[in-house]
């Protein structure tokens, strides 16, 4: 698969921004306290994780410029490590967007993926070739859109298509 560019990615978060504000504006609050399709979420709850998937980017990407140096059998073994631990990441998955939705309620999540997608537009907008190329191994379990292995412009690209999934589950 080619790599997404410094301007698709940025599409991305442009348009993901541009969705979420639009679904939350028109969504009544019984629109988001009901289920989601396909999820134990709410809409709300789904929403955030929706927008979560931007915040855990923020982590990942100094996580990619770090191990990608690392011997790859060291990066290898992080990530079956990880991947070793695929129940409990789900556990807390779940549990933890249900919470944090109750923070970053519908009032609050819009403000809160802005920002987040301004310090991600930030860090990629100093990225040069070469470190959009590094990659390392991922727990490919946690997710369907992690990869085996990925470079770090398919992890700026990752929760756009994340995003893109999870709109789909939403019954608004």
């Amino acid at each position: 698969m080619v790599d997404p560019t410094k301007g698709s990615i940025e599409d991305g978060y442009a348009r993901a921004s541009r969705e979420l504000k639009a679904l939350l504006e028109r969504a009544t609050p019984d629109d988001l306290r009901r289920r989601s399709n396909g999820t134990r979420w709410t809409n709300e709850q789904l929403l955030f994780h929706m927008v979560f998937g931007y915040m855990v980017v923020r982590a990942l990407v100094p996580l990619v410029h770090v191990v990608s140096r690392l011997p790859r059998p060291a990066g290898q073994a992080f990530a079956a490590l990880l991947n070793a631990g695929t129940g409990p990441f789900d556990v807390v998955n779940y549990w933890g967007s249900r919470a944090a939705s109750t923070v970053y309620d519908r009032r609050r999540m819009g403000r809160k993926l802005d920002r987040t997608l301004a310090s991600l537009s930030r860090r990629l907008e100093r990225e040069d070739e070469a470190s959009l190329a590094r990659s390392m191994a991922f727990p490919d379990r946690w997710d369907p859109f992690f990869a085996p292995s990925m470079t770090l412009a398919e992890v700026y690209r990752y929760p756009t298509l994340h995003f893109d999934f999870h709109a789909k589950q939403l019954s608004l």
